[in-house]
């Protein structure tokens, strides 16, 4: 998973999957977020507003509406928030059952 925040726009784009182009882009979270689908699934978050408005929320409702993982979308945001203007790779695996 790839994220980058954009000072200058307030925006962390989140990359769950490198893809050549979108099919479309659906808006979740009161317009918040955007979620980009290709082939029916979705590919990556764009969190508009994300310093001025937060990410937990929006992320939160985006990961339920497309059973993402959440806490790793906020994990991600939280990074690229951190290191601004730069790309950050997060590899997130799966759980295990107890």
């Amino acid at each position: 998973m790839r994220a980058d925040y954009d000072t200058e726009g307030d925006t962390i784009q989140i990359e769950l999957e490198t893809v050549r182009r979108l099919e479309h882009g659906e808006r979740v979270a009161g317009g918040g977020v955007i979620v980009g689908i290709y082939e029916g699934r979705p590919v990556c978050l764009d969190v508009l507003s994300a310093r001025r408005c937060g990410v937990e929320q929006p992320l939160r409702t985006a990961a339920d509406r497309y059973r993402l993982d959440a806490e790793a979308l906020i994990a991600a945001a939280q990074a690229a928030l951190a290191a601004p203007d730069r790309t950050v790779t997060l590899d997130v695996d799966g759980r295990l059952a107890a």
